[in-house]
């Protein structure tokens, strides 16, 4: 099933279930695609979604290897997909919102100057490894040689964590102006300890780790915002614990950042066909992580949607398609919160089902399902009404294929997400990020058991050469089917979205790191 040159066309593999997708159709009686609808699906190749990953690769080339919001890579990202979209007949809105952009543009460093003089090791800015320090999400830029000050620490620790350190104003009562302020780790987020410090003239924040076992390693979290402006880094227990033993440590630290806010864009795409009133709506997030140019995460999925995007541009369907490339989601899935935060609730209404595809073509892939109906039993509870019906959709052209699948659960790291949170039925696929292939996954997928899915998630080899093409092929053909499916389907999944107060809180999610921690 591999062309001459290696790649699986998605069109060999329609081919092989044309009579099986016409049972690949909603739970609801009414018939499987037309022969028509079938060559749609069979006219959606792997190879034309490579070239749109050839595309971005070329993208972030030109653009110092990254794709990340906020830099003129994901610019040019943007107005690729946007461009390709408008040339296939869709209205095309280039939604703008601010956010919180933050770079680390070289190593940080910190040295005890006195007593007994020691250089600790940093954390690299691209995380490959783990130092005995590292600098803070939203951390300012600064060079500071001053004495350390203890803030309210518990020493040793208690036995349970509760450290409530530098969460409060009072606790920086007698605080020196110009000293260093070390809080340690726990109750309340790290901008508040940075926000007090800062309140009671600090020049500096190191937030050590509390101290009971599970919270000793070197600190890593997230100010949340770069309204800060100082610098600010977690260490270790142990680290923190020397800087604190004695009265009078003088230290030198300094950090290289980019701490401000910027604008950045959503691509939104509506079909010009079908009822405004049932919108099938699917996305994937456009921007990459700082670090590399983010060809499987999340150019699999952005490459592979907007492939389908363009295949079914110009054809009459009977409900609404709009597809979306997010931007921000390695931040906290800022560009998917404010589009959902943003609409009013009669426009939530319209949108009766959300796919995501994010990750799609790991190299040692397993084929996950999101786990609509909570069947596995694991993590988070079943989807709203309705996502057991994606799910089933899926786990019908996986089994239509003779091909083995598992579920993942919706664990809120992608951009499902909000769209959850107000009732919307969700699904979609996913490949597999940083986690370990178990033995199971080998025997079912092939590939490496006891290594990661990507073993280039979120760093610079994250590259057109970190693609699965069978992966690839097999979900391009699974989303092209879903969206042929719920394009044509009179019956959608679930009975109407269920907007309801959730919606202020979807608004109210603040743009915290997808996987920093922004309290103790």
């Amino acid at each position: 099933m591999k062309s001459r040159r290696g790649v699986i066309r998605v069109a060999t593999l329609a081919a092989a279930f044309s009579l099986p997708l016409a049972l690949i159709a909603p739970a609801q009686a009414e018939p499987g695609p037309s022969a028509a609808q079938n060559r749609l699906i069979d006219s959606i190749t792997a190879p034309t979604v490579k070239n749109h990953l050839r595309a971005l690769q070329n993208i972030a080339n030109a653009n110092h290897g990254t794709r990340a919001a906020g830099t003129s890579g994901h610019d040019a990202s943007r107005d690729y997909v946007a461009g390709k979209l408008r040339k296939a007949g869709y209205n095309v809105t280039l939604q703008p919102f601010e956010f919180g952009f933050f770079s680390e543009n070289s190593a940080a460093s910190l040295a005890r100057i006195s007593p007994n003089p020691r250089t600790y090791t940093p954390t690299p800015p691209d995380g490959s490894s783990l130092g005995e320090f590292a600098t803070m999400t939203y951390s300012g830029s600064g060079d500071v040689t001053a004495t350390v000050q203890n803030v309210d620490l518990t020493l040793p620790p208690s036995p349970e964590p509760g450290s409530t350190s530098g969460c409060e104003a009072a606790d920086f009562a007698g605080f020196t102006p110009g000293n260093i302020a070390l809080v340690q780790r726990g109750t309340c987020t790290f901008a508040i300890k940075a926000r007090n410090a800062k309140a009671a003239g600090a020049s500096a924040v190191i937030i050590l780790n509390e101290g009971q076992p599970g919270r000793t390693a070197t600190l890593q979290g997230t100010l949340s915002s770069p309204d800060i402006a100082l610098p600010v880094v977690g260490v270790s227990f142990a680290v923190g614990q020397d800087l604190a033993s004695s009265a009078g440590t003088v230290v030198h630290l300094k950090t290289d950042t980019t701490s401000e806010s910027r604008t950045t864009y959503n691509v939104i795409a509506d079909s010009r066909w079908g009822d405004p009133n049932k919108v099938v709506m699917i996305g994937a997030h456009l921007d990459s992580v700082l670090a590399g140019p983010g060809i499987n995460d999340n150019g699999s999925g952005s490459a592979a949607n907007l492939a389908v995007a363009e295949a079914l541009g110009r054809i009459p369907t009977v409900n609404k398609l709009r597809f979306a490339w997010w931007s921000g989601e390695e931040l906290g899935l800022l560009g998917s919160q404010f589009y959902v935060g943003d609409l009013a609730a009669d426009q939530l209404a319209k949108i009766k089902l959300y796919l995501n595809f994010d990750m799609v073509a790991s190299t040692n892939y397993a084929l996950k399902i999101y786990d609509g109906d909570d069947s596995d039993a694991t993590g988070a509870p079943a989807g709203p009404a309705g996502s057991d019906e994606i799910e089933k959709l899926f786990e019908k052209y996986y089994d239509t294929l003779r091909q083995g699948h598992n579920g993942t659960d919706f664990d809120g790291r992608s951009d499902y997400g909000p769209f959850i949170a107000v009732g919307i039925p969700s699904g979609g696929l996913f490949t597999g990020a940083e986690g370990i292939k178990t033995a199971e996954e080998a025997k079912l997928f092939g590939g490496t058991a006891g290594a990661p899915y990507d073993s280039c998630y979120h760093q610079a080899c994250d590259t057109i050469a970190n693609i699965s093409d069978k992966a690839l092929a097999l979900n391009t053909g699974a989303i092209a089917t879903a969206a042929v499916v719920y394009a044509y389907s009179k019956n959608l999944p679930g009975a109407g979205t269920a907007v309801t107060a959730r919606t202020q809180k979807a608004r109210a999610v603040p743009g915290a790191g997808i996987d920093g921690r922004v309290a103790g």
